[in-house]
């Protein structure tokens, strides 16, 4: 089915955890897509063991370490499940798809507080510097719910590349925003290896934004002044790379870095303009 291996190349966008319950984030991580000529499955499992790392713009937060990349994912006629996205797909064509797909939004990982942060799926402050305070105190960054959210996915496919459109709504009541993005990628191959670059940008609304990058009236101190944020534009790109030692196992290298918009950048709950995700490790599909 040529819509299970598109799916599988937009994996390579969710480099080092867009998720957290999958990262899971930013992906999609080290290139779980098939082998070249390996015949598709209802199933695609897979996993990469190496070392990987997701740097964390959010103050006081550490990086996030990938040690292991799952790949998980199931497609029927219809309906599928592709490393946490739950999906029914509405239109298949020779070249492009259409569905309509369920997903948890990929900003709250970085305000995860547990420990798990060693294993994805999914194959990522300008305020005043406490350290100038008179009396300086912990500043903790503020916690944030998961928002479930539905949208619109397309992919295309051709001759000259992949593309992918997306529209997603928070329809938990989360965050009662919107993202719009699209990706561009093309993938070349000789031999053993293969290679595929990525570019693309969302737009993130206003509401979305506020949420998770802003600091509340309740939640704003001398160390956090109070802050809405505004709609703005993250552009990325991004590189996978493999060398197939056989059909199940293989070398898979990938980095992808995402500069995010001015009004994120702004909040005092960031330190970083960027996230920068890479990961290398061997990578067997079952």
């Amino acid at each position: 089915m040529l819509f299970s291996i598109m799916r599988a190349h937009q994996n390579l966008l969710k480099i080092a955890a867009l998720w957290s319950l999958a990262a899971m984030a930013c992906g999609q991580a080290a290139g779980t897509g098939p082998a070249p000529g390996t015949a598709e499955k209802s199933w695609r499992l897979g996993a990469a063991f190496g070392y990987g790392q997701r740097t964390n713009p959010l103050i006081q937060s550490d990086d996030i370490p990938v040690l292991v990349d799952l790949d998980i994912a199931w497609f029927g006629k219809r309906w599928f499940f592709d490393n946490g996205d739950l999906g029914f797909t509405m239109h298949e064509g020779a070249r492009s798809t259409t569905s309509l797909v369920a997903r948890v939004n990929s900003d709250r990982v970085f305000f995860a507080k547990t420990n798990t942060r060693y294993v994805q799926l999914g194959y990522a402050a300008n305020g005043v510097p406490p350290a100038q305070l008179i009396n300086p105190a912990p500043v903790e960054p503020p916690d944030r719910d998961y928002a479930i959210e539905l949208g619109v996915e397309s992919l295309i496919d051709g001759d000259w590349g992949a593309a992918t459109l997306r529209a997603f709504h928070d329809v938990s009541g989360t965050h009662r925003g919107y993202e719009l993005a699209a990706y561009y990628s093309r993938r070349f191959t000789t031999g053993r290896f293969s290679f595929e670059p990525t570019v693309g940008a969302s737009y993130k609304s206003d509401r979305l934004n506020d949420y998770y990058w802003g600091v509340h009236p309740d939640e704003a101190s001398i160390a956090l002044p109070e802050y809405h944020a505004g709609a703005g534009l993250n552009f990325e790109g991004g590189l996978v790379a493999n060398y197939y030692f056989s059909r199940n196992l293989r070398f898979a290298m990938s980095v992808n870095y995402e500069r995010l918009s001015d009004e994120i950048v702004g909040s005092p709950l960031t330190e970083e303009n960027h996230v920068l995700a890479y990961f290398s490790g061997l990578a067997w599909t079952f």
